[in-house]
């Protein structure tokens, strides 16, 4: 059976990827861009499976139209992407808080809106997949970049309370969480702080950091296919071996220093 998608920020990185594995397999894909021109090509190939909208994320009301123009158009949505967003690069200290506002704008109430608008369509509809694209940065944090991670651990949290809500209404929810893929997440599309010269031994020991090759966005696209084709998909799905050990070596850490610190937890017990 083919499905029907809505994917955000689909002219680059993950969206573009997945729209075009998407419509290449047979599916119908509304896709919104902030630059719906870098959507012609796939237009020229698929012709009416493609539906390009302009769009942008932090526009609530332009979210909600865009929505129910894909589901008046289609007549259906069977996955609703939310992959529109950013990274924020800047220590805690060098955040403005414009900066701030708008890393959580884009990344946390971009995606709120667009789930709000998809989900009485997909209630109404009594099935329908809500797909979060997080990172392992909504399972942890990484020195400079803790706006991002505060972004993306919102994502997380609302995601999980909203998986328990819908459930009832045949509506599955997925967060996807990515390590590093390359991408232009840390290229054109990312956003930094203005240096403060007190962090500069910081980035400069940051910069060696994860240099093994990384995967394509291409590369994730059998494993988004095998979570919005399962019957009972995952909450979380981490994309790549690279996070995947990373995740798991952080819980058993987290899980050792609870256990650690079990018996000061227990005292604060009534007496």
């Amino acid at each position: 059976m083919s499905k029907t998608w809505f994917i955000t920020g689909a002219s680059r990185g993950f969206g573009r990827a997945w729209t075009a594995a998407a419509l290449e397999r047979g599916d119908r894909v509304a896709a919104t861009a902030r630059n719906t021109s870098t959507l012609d090509d796939l237009v020229d190939r698929y012709g009416d499976a493609v539906l390009p909208i302009g769009l942008d994320v932090d526009d609530r009301a332009a979210g909600t139209e865009a929505v129910q123009t894909a589901h008046r158009h289609f007549g259906r949505l069977d996955v609703v992407v939310n992959n529109a967003g950013f990274g924020h690069f800047g220590t805690i200290e060098e955040t403005t808080e414009n900066e701030a506002r708008a890393q959580m704008e884009t990344n946390f109430f971009g995606a709120l809106w667009i789930t709000q608008a998809a989900i009485p369509l997909l209630r109404e509809q009594g099935a329908g997949h809500i797909v979060q694209v997080s990172s392992i940065g909504g399972v942890t944090a990484f020195p400079g970049l803790g706006l991002y991670n505060a972004s993306k651990w919102a994502l997380e949290a609302f995601t999980e309370a909203l998986a328990g809500e819908v459930a009832g209404f045949g509506i599955k929810t997925t967060l996807i969480e990515p390590s590093g893929f390359d991408t232009d997440w840390a290229g054109a599309s990312a956003r930094r702080s203005e240096p403060n010269p007190r962090y500069q031994p910081f980035r400069d020991a940051m910069a060696n950091w994860g240099n093994s090759p990384s995967p394509t966005a291409e590369d994730s696209v059998e494993a988004l296919f095998a979570a919005v084709d399962a019957a009972e998909p995952p909450l979380r799905l981490i994309f790549a071996s690279q996070g995947y050990d990373l995740v798991l070596a952080i819980h058993e850490q987290r899980m050792a220093t609870w256990r650690e610190w079990e018996k000061t937890a227990r005292s604060a017990d009534p007496a």
